[in-house]
């Protein structure tokens, strides 16, 4: 178990310095400069500001600097809001980032398995063809499209939830639904499908013969097993859930990193850019290294600390 999680963390760190230097290289090799024409700078300007932020060293050097600064968590000054740091952007954004997405997360996570638990018990029934036909609309409508048609209806023609800020609990209810559905529906049919295959073993029908209770037997017996298939496309759907909030929270005008990221994409924002993305891809590897050491510890079936030959 200790190498497996040693190896495990490795392949995270290595990872995370390769996305590092993909993300540097390629923001660095991308055609125009963060001091474009709209912002009417002069020609020595523009010099003042590229030395200012180091942009004027050589490529290499500038690399070395901010692997240093990475290792150092300082993901550099944001070029378009002078004055404030990438830091400061995360300490600002991310909360609520991290808020909505562990609330759509939950919904979703909730929502699915009891869909998923019902259409199974109720396989070809009308309860099973309601909740798949709920996942095939999750799944194939985008969650920006969601976002739409709930703010006209609820928010505009209803006038039921409130939108454009994150004040109160019902401003986030909106928001959470638009970026759950989608991964309320990919849990539903996974955890429908894997239900019907642990519903047929023939520990379920020992269970039965012992007469166990329905309710021991699903708890306890079928659901453990089934879920092992859900647990590991958690951290998927984490990453799924955390870049599409971005989208969301730019259609709803929530304060968190959608808006810095997005808003430093069009003016080349380079550091915002950057730090945004480094900063979410090691918190989504760690979720996943996370997800990988709980699937181990819920299957006792997987063998950690060698390969099987």
């Amino acid at each position: 178990m200790v190498k497996y999680i040693l190896r495990r963390f490795v392949a995270m760190i290595v990872t995370l310095w390769l996305i590092v230097t993909l993300t540097f290289f390629l923001m660095h090799l991308a055609p125009g400069s963060p001091f474009n024409q709209e912002r009417n700078t002069s020609a020595s300007v523009q010099e003042n500001l590229m030395e200012h932020y180091q942009l004027n060293k050589p490529i290499a050097i500038q690399y070395v600097h901010y692997l240093n600064n990475i290792l150092h968590f300082d993901f550099g000054e944001s070029i378009t809001l002078p004055g404030q740091t990438v830091n400061d952007l995360l300490s600002r954004g991310f909360p609520v980032s991290f808020e909505l997405g562990m609330l759509a997360l939950l919904v979703a996570v909730i929502s699915g398995i009891i869909l998923g638990v019902l259409a199974a018990l109720k396989h070809n029934g009308i309860i099973d063809y309601i909740a798949m036909t709920i996942a095939v609309i999750g799944i194939s409508v985008p969650n920006f499209i969601m976002a739409t048609l709930l703010i006209q209806e609820l928010a505009v023609n209803w006038a039921i939830f409130p939108t454009a800020t994150w004040a109160t609990p019902m401003h986030a209810v909106l928001p959470t639904v638009a970026l759950a559905t989608g991964p309320m529906a990919i849990i539903a049919r996974l955890t429908r499908s894997s239900m019907l295959e642990v519903l047929t073993q023939d520990y379920i029908r020992t269970a039965k013969a012992k007469g166990l209770s329905p309710i021991k037997i699903i708890v306890k017996h079928a659901l453990r097993n089934a879920l092992l298939p859900v647990v590991t496309l958690l951290g998927t759907l984490t990453a799924g859930i955390l870049t599409g909030s971005f989208v969301i929270e730019k259609i709803f005008a929530i304060p968190g990193m959608g808006k810095y990221f997005v808003d430093s994409i069009n003016s080349r924002d380079y550091f915002v850019i950057m730090g945004t993305t480094v900063f979410y891809s090691g918190f989504l590897i760690i979720m996943l290294f996370l997800v990988d050491i709980a699937y181990g510890v819920l299957d006792p079936r997987i063998k950690l600390h060698k390969k099987e030959g």
